[in-house]
């Protein structure tokens, strides 16, 4: 498959990932190659992972995920496959600095460290402005 126009937003993204409202945490991708991505996600009024004003660490936590999903998506449409269902297989190395607010966009940068039989490591890196606000290395298990 050809790569599509980047960003990809909207319904195009929903195509790359499993997960559906209302629990989708990426609101676009911004850059990819086959060792990472950058995505962002918007904070929204109404987001089931916002407590008053900001985001809970959970959903920061969701939204690093999912970008790991959106990258293995993505390579997936690339060889003209449907995005697999995925777990976290573990989170390790998690920092959390401060949250987004309502109104606010994260932008995330995951960076492929291996891939092998459906396991993926990653190291992930989040920031608001030119802030890291989180940073972790995650594994994610493809679901058989």
């Amino acid at each position: 498959m050809e790569m599509m126009p980047l960003p990809i937003l909207g319904e195009k993204l929903l195509m790359l990932i499993p997960q559906r409202a209302p629990i989708v945490m990426v609101s676009s991708l911004e850059s990819y190659d086959e060792r990472g991505l950058v995505s962002t996600f918007l904070v929204s009024e109404g987001n089931m992972f916002v407590d008053g004003e900001k985001l809970v660490e959970s959903g920061l936590l969701e939204h690093m995920a999912q970008s790991v999903a959106l990258h293995t998506g993505y390579s997936y449409f690339l060889r003209g496959e449907h995005a697999p269902k995925g777990y976290i297989g573990s989170m390790q190395n998690v920092e959390i600095h401060g949250l987004p607010k309502i109104g606010e966009t994260v932008f995330s940068t995951i960076q492929i460290i291996q891939e092998f039989m459906g396991v993926t490591l990653v190291e992930i890196e989040t920031k608001l402005e030119n802030s890291v606000i989180a940073c972790a290395r995650m594994k994610t298990v493809i679901a058989k």
